[in-house]
């Protein structure tokens, strides 16, 4: 084995992975899989977490070719052999902390990386968006990709564009809330300061809506009555499977909607392509 051919990668963990030669056939965590798909990265195959079921989220695979990439389940449909079953030589997974794999319970993880590296991404509120996105660009590149120069002046095109948007709005502009339906009587609505891509939208200026204190750290869970008393001009709504539809809530103020994914892709392209989103509902 020489250097030239050994592949390296140290991981959020700190865990040194591997292998004699560049690894080809890559199994992730959807998330995981669609962000480096954006890269120039193919998987063969993705896996879900408890949210998922039998088939992907369409909402969560970005541009993924699913009729080229594998699923292999998620949740507790999950274990160590059906994962293998397409050798993959490489799993790269997400953390929301700790280490821990999300989406493989531990007496799932353990024994997948005594047989397989295991690279895990940290893509907790404690890391910035583009932290993470430095860090699946690190892992495409050491897998073959090179570096999209076009996909990063379109997502500083973006980037600028809804900043000038948003500072022509001052103080007054649109208030914009984020938050995930859970049927008509109630809905989950995220505190900005703790999901790195609205963080993103907060510091080029958008005004997003912060609800009250109180329980919960990622969501507040208000009714139906307080989530419209937040006085949307703009929704960001989650539209991942296991979200309830938004018109079940039912918000009557003809508000621009824009489709959220809270597990976000950091590529750049599927980046720039979200700013632009939000951008249009605050001109329109």
């Amino acid at each position: 084995m020489t250097e030239q051919s050994e592949w390296r990668f140290s991981d959020d963990r700190g865990q040194l992975s591997t292998a004699v030669r560049r690894p080809e056939r890559v199994l992730a965590y959807v998330q995981a899989g669609a962000t480096l798909w954006g890269l120039g990265i193919r998987p063969q195959a993705i896996f879900g977490s408890d949210h998922d079921g039998p088939e992907p989220d369409r909402a969560k695979t970005g541009t993924l070719p699913l009729d080229e990439v594998a699923y292999a389940g998620a949740g507790s449909g999950l274990d160590v052999e059906r994962l293998l079953s397409g050798r993959p030589d490489l799993v790269v997974a997400v953390s929301y902390g700790n280490g821990h794999v999300y989406g493989l319970a531990p007496e799932t993880a353990k024994p997948l990386e005594e047989r397989v590296p295991v690279v895990v991404i940290d893509v907790s509120q404690a890391r910035t968006f583009a932290e993470i996105g430095d860090r699946f660009a690190e892992l495409a590149r050491s897998l073959g990709a090179e570096s999209p120069a076009e996909a990063d002046a379109d997502l500083d095109a973006a980037r600028e564009r809804l900043r000038t948007i948003a500072a022509a709005g001052g103080a007054d502009g649109p208030r914009v809330v984020a938050l995930s339906p859970a049927g008509p009587d109630q809905a989950h609505v995220a505190r900005p300061r703790m999901w790195p891509e609205l963080r993103v939208l907060t510091d080029l200026g958008v005004r997003l809506v912060e609800p009250a204190p109180g329980p919960g750290a990622n969501w507040s869970t208000l009714g139906r009555a307080d989530t419209l008393a937040l006085r949307p001009d703009v929704i960001l709504t989650d539209i991942r499977a296991h979200a309830a539809p938004l018109d079940e809530l039912g918000p009557d103020g003809g508000e621009p909607v824009v489709p959220w994914n809270p597990e976000p892709l950091y590529g750049p392209r599927d980046h720039a392509r979200f700013l632009g989103l939000v951008a249009d509902a605050l001109e329109g």
